[in-house]
């Protein structure tokens, strides 16, 4: 006898595979945040924020103290009326506002310190050994000759 004939002998009933179309088998599968392109963008903004306060701390240029002072801005804004605050970008790609906030803060203050460090221990004027420029002789006219 059949496992299949043994099989409906024991329960009584047949058994048969179920079948899904595609569209039934991909509406359960849940879209992975990345796929979606708001979320991808939100995503491209939140990079390009964190990128540009990193560069920025240094505030070696005016350009730069600029753009430390409008991502500190958006990072410290509360507000959500705009598609792409801070908050919302958070929110959407499930992020924790505060500890993002508290993180770049920590990060400044750590990257600040170790630059205080650096330039209370280090001269600022450059050390140079022996003369800083060196005079060479010209070619000799018979050294001229010998190489013509």
């Amino acid at each position: 006898m059949s496992n299949r004939a043994l099989v409906e002998e024991q329960s009584g009933a047949t058994v048969e595979a179920d079948l899904i179309v595609p569209s039934q088998f991909f509406d359960r599968i849940k879209a992975e945040h990345s796929s979606q392109p708001e979320k991808r963008l939100m995503l491209a903004v939140m990079e390009d924020a964190i990128a540009t306060f990193q560069k920025s701390v240094a505030g070696a240029t005016r350009r730069q103290r600029r753009l430390l002072k409008e991502t500190e801005e958006w990072f410290n804004s509360h507000d959500t009326q705009w598609a792409f605050s801070f908050e919302n970008i958070c929110t959407a790609l499930e992020i924790e506002p505060d500890y993002l906030r508290g993180g770049l803060r920590r990060w400044k203050g750590v990257l600040l310190a170790q630059r205080q460090d650096t330039t209370a221990t280090h001269s600022p004027f450059r050390r140079t050994s022996g003369r800083r420029h060196a005079l060479s002789a010209g070619r000799s006219s018979r050294s001229r000759r010998e190489a013509a």
